[in-house]
């Protein structure tokens, strides 16, 4: 048997990757990556408002230029070699279609409506129209269709998204036939096969954030939808049935973009997943081994075999789902709406008067001020790491909560906000630093616990992602305040190999995910061990935030 090569697409919140890798042992052979010059520009966007919306053009050319790229990078020999194609988004992130499939924002007369483009993950205009959702699937007599959600749907999901553009505007309710999330509308462009009742729906996507189950018989009743809003009446039927996991084909690469990424159109393409879980198994996932991942914001992840899941149903978590991560296991998810971003939002607050009071000194030369502001802003957040770790334990006494983003899990509440605490004249950007990575380190400790609590053991902790890879001090925080060992996987692609794994399978190289994951694993690369002393005194600390949490929520919402 001659070598196999595949390529993973791994779609994140600002930039596209591609990789190509050996099949035989993992390697990766050539790699690319392409920044969306729109969302970079901040088009379509109002953090104000929670409105974060993505451009297609920016996903069709980061397709094409990073594939491109990868592919010329390699001699002949290897080219013709690789045989399959994995792509990984975020989400969820829904865009509305024409009855073709095609993206309203790719016409002319909506190319600069943002409610025409993907609604990105992070989007939390459709707060109001999440909580409806709750409120209705409790109280409208039938089938509770959160149940397999944790319970309590989101602003970040699916339907939430929906509603809150197809009630806010007209036009693009007119136009939309149909919805399909950014990780199936990719696989469906790389086929041909657009057409919203025909294309591949990924199991992941649908099952986390869109209220699918097997016991529903695919979505959410019409009746519920059409009580919830007229508006949704008949889109059900629009929508889809049917669901596939990673390990499926969805088809193979059409003359067009064959020709495009300089590949043969025999090369196969496998149904799309989210990129944090297309990362779990780029990471190492097994059964009862929780990935984190440590990124912007974190995305928790374990799976169990189905045959120990019984009826048993996780509360206040982003959802379970039979094949959404490993096929032929349960897939559960959890996480925090913001992780790094906490970082960098404070990173900024302190750059305030480097952007806005150095740009104004007519003495200092526009080289000098340029010099200035990027090198402030590489080294803020390692110089303050740096000492943070250094203040004696005794002396951390800040409290913070990490909801500067809302809160995803555990239980799910996109209107709350962050708070700090315990402030005096004598606090310094250091302590609130530290006081931030904490109140982060504890956000993940709440979700440990409920999935302990709820019944699912955690045997292990595997992290990944570039706080992960970047950031020991946080990591070492977090290893402590859990209080268990937490592993950093050697890889620092995870999501775009996890989809290259998938991309053997569903070539044919390898029979299942768990086959993949153990040819072409990369193994891991360090493990962070708690110190007792910390641990434990971190639990006092602990509680202090929970009481916080509490009184925030119940006092000021």
């Amino acid at each position: 048997m001659g070598k196999n090569f595949v390529i993973g697409i791994d779609y994140g919140t600002d930039s596209v990757r591609s990789v190509i890798v050996d099949t035989a042992n993992g390697e990766i052979v050539s790699t690319s990556v392409f920044k969306y010059p729109r969302w970079g520009k901040g088009l379509f966007c109002e953090p104000s408002l929670n409105q974060f919306r993505q451009h297609p053009l920016d996903y069709i050319e980061g397709l094409e230029q990073s594939v491109n790229d990868a592919v010329r990078r390699l001699p002949a020999e290897i080219v013709k070699n690789i045989t399959g194609i994995s792509v990984d988004t975020t989400g969820s992130t829904p865009v509305a279609v024409d009855k073709e499939g095609v993206p309203l924002s790719l016409k002319a007369e909506f190319e600069n409506d943002p409610d025409a483009m993907f609604i990105l993950w992070k989007d939390h205009t459709a707060v109001k129209e999440a909580a409806e959702i709750n409120e209705l699937a409790k109280s409208w007599g039938g089938v509770d269709f959160t149940k397999f959600e944790g319970g309590i749907y989101s602003s970040e999901w699916f339907w939430s998204k929906i509603l809150h553009v197809m009630r806010n505007n007209d036009s693009v309710r007119e136009n939309a036939w149909s919805w399909v999330e950014h990780c199936d509308w990719i696989t469906a462009l790389l086929t041909g096969n657009t057409d919203p009742l025909q294309l591949k729906r990924s199991r992941c996507a649908a099952g986390h954030k869109a209220m699918w189950h097997e016991d529903f018989n695919g979505l959410p009743d019409e009746k519920f939808l059409g009580k919830l809003d007229p508006v949704l009446s008949g889109l059900r039927n629009r929508l889809y049935k049917e669901t596939y996991t990673c390990d499926v084909v969805a088809g193979s690469l059409t003359q067009e973009w064959a020709g495009r990424l300089g590949l043969s159109t025999d090369v196969k393409v496998g149904v799309g997943a989210f990129d944090a879980h297309m990362g779990a198994i780029g990471g190492g996932i097994k059964p009862y081994h929780l990935v984190k991942v440590m990124g912007t914001s974190t995305c928790d992840m374990l799976v169990v075999p189905m045959a120990e899941a019984g009826n048993k149903l996780v509360a206040g978590i982003c959802g379970q789902v039979d094949g959404s991560i490993v096929p032929g296991m349960l897939g559960l998810e959890a996480g925090q709406s913001a992780f790094g971003d906490i970082y960098a939002w404070f990173s900024k607050l302190l750059l305030w008067p480097v952007n806005n009071i150095i740009s104004e000194i007519d003495w200092i030369d526009n080289d000098t001020k340029n010099k200035i502001r990027e090198e402030t802003a590489d080294k803020i957040i390692a110089e303050l790491s740096k000492q943070a770790e250094s203040l004696p334990f005794e002396e951390t006494s800040v409290v913070a909560l990490d909801w500067m983003n809302g809160r995803r899990t555990p239980d799910a509440n996109q209107s709350l906000k962050g708070a700090i605490t315990e402030l005096s004249l004598g606090t310094d950007a250091p302590r609130i630093f530290r006081a931030l990575v904490e109140a982060t380190a504890f956000g993940s400790k709440m979700i440990n616990e409920r999935f302990i609590s709820e019944g699912v053991r955690i045997d292990e902790v595997i992290a990944i992602g570039g706080v992960a890879r970047k950031n020991p001090f946080v990591v070492q925080i977090v290893a402590d305040v859990l209080n268990v060992p937490i592993r950093i996987a050697n890889s620092d692609q995870t999501c775009a190999m996890g989809a290259a794994m998938a991309a053997s399978v569903i070539s044919g190289v390898y029979k299942d995910i768990p086959s993949a994951q153990e040819k072409m694993g990369g193994g891991f690369e360090k493990e962070y061990r708690p110190d007792p002393l910390k641990a434990k005194k971190y639990e006092a600390l602990f509680k202090k935030y929970k009481n916080l949490g509490s009184m925030v929520e119940k006092g000021l919402y």
